[in-house]
């Protein structure tokens, strides 16, 4: 893997980060598909995300210490907007209805108190977006200097499984990430955008997990063309593990400089980078762009900054207690004004129900390596 730190002085700028991403020790051989030949060599490890924060340790109790915390109870971060996307925050939590497996479910709390993000932004630096980086950069700098006390973010560069990077990790100083996004630069490989996505929003989900009366809400920023290349991950990978966090996907997409024209048996380039888009947002209740130019990219940042604000958090106490493990898929409505006034409300739209044994190891996923893979412009 090739560190930000190795590469050439004289030709690419200095970056912030003081870490160089960790290489991931090889795995065993996997068993060859049914009706391939055996490929020589090993398959690819696991793609992973370095540095990464080192937890915090709880705090110490007395033996006569009783902590009581319900497990169960359901955070949800719903936007609620107009028939033009507007933002609306004047409903009450008494016009909020919640639907599991659509069974009605009781609303245990409701806040509309701005509390801090914790957010990554994570931008693909391969060679389809080099004409737009310092446009994306640009963007990125209205995104964090939006940033309020107590809101965290890191920043991350992506192109293959092997170079999704960490430039800077969770910090409150906006001259470091500032510094970090001017140290982005285009990168040749094959992008792995399922990849990144996977380990972003791990790290987002897990970060100060620790601390179980945290309520801070926890999203993820991914500009890129949307085409993946080459992830170690499956979609379905991917899905099955964002459904356990409750982590919001804001997608910017520049999608139309992929190839347009669509064949009889499979989709083209630029109809499966939108449907991937935009099922990240539309299952995480984010919200997915798609500019036309350059131009929009100022009002797509603010309207993600005020999506990020504009939100009500609710939870509940789900009816279903099965720890086996399901998916729940769950639905938010708001009452109707009698005025012409639409009420759309927007969250994830599902979980998965907690397992008997959550610590029983799950097998990892096995990916046949690629003899000859095609190789991106």
């Amino acid at each position: 893997m090739v560190s930000i730190q190795d590469r050439p002085r004289s030709t690419q700028p200095t970056t912030t980060s003081s870490t160089k991403p960790a290489v991931a020790q090889p795995t065993a051989t996997p068993t060859p598909q049914p009706g391939k030949p055996p490929t020589l060599g090993e398959a690819p490890p696991p793609p992973k995300l370095k540095p990464t924060p080192e937890p915090t340790p709880p705090p110490e109790l007395d033996a006569e210490s009783t902590v009581k915390i319900n497990t169960d109870l359901v955070q949800l971060h719903v936007r609620v907007i107009d028939r033009n996307n507007r933002p609306i925050d004047n409903v009450t939590k008494g016009e909020f209805h919640v639907f599991e497996d659509g069974v009605a479910q009781p609303v245990e709390t409701f806040t509309r108190e701005e509390v801090p993000i914790s957010y990554g932004l994570a931008v693909d630096t391969s060679g389809s977006l080099r004409s737009q980086l310092q446009s994306v950069i640009d963007a990125g700098k209205t995104i964090i200097n939006s940033n309020k006390p107590g809101d965290e973010t890191f920043l991350v560069r992506f192109i293959s499984s092997d170079k999704i990077e960490t430039v800077q990790d969770f910090t409150d100083s906006k001259d470091q990430l500032i510094d970090g996004l001017d140290s982005f630069y285009i990168e040749g490989g094959q992008t792995a955008i399922i990849d990144a996505v996977y380990l972003t929003a791990e790290h987002v989900a897990e970060y100060k997990r620790e601390n179980k009366t945290d309520r801070r809400r926890r999203a993820l920023i991914v500009i890129t063309d949307g085409e993946d290349r080459n992830s170690f991950y499956k979609q379905e990978q991917l899905f099955s593990r964002l459904r356990e966090e409750d982590v919001q996907i804001f997608v910017i997409g520049f999608v139309n400089e992929l190839d347009k024209e669509t064949g009889f048996i499979r989709k083209s380039p630029k109809e499966k980078a939108t449907m991937l888009i935009n099922k990240l947002a539309t299952e995480t209740g984010g919200r997915a762009f798609f500019p036309e130019s350059l131009s929009e990219l100022p009002q797509i940042a603010n309207e993600i900054v005020r999506d990020l604000r504009t939100q009500y958090v609710l939870s509940y106490n789900p009816t279903n207690k099965e720890t086996d493990g399901t998916f729940r898929a769950i639905k938010v409505t708001v009452d109707q004004p009698n005025s012409a006034e639409k009420r759309i409300a927007l969250t994830r739209n599902g979980r998965l129900a907690r397992r008997e044994n959550p610590n029983a190891p799950k097998p990892p996923p096995v990916r046949m390596p690629v003899t000859n893979p095609a190789k991106k412009p």
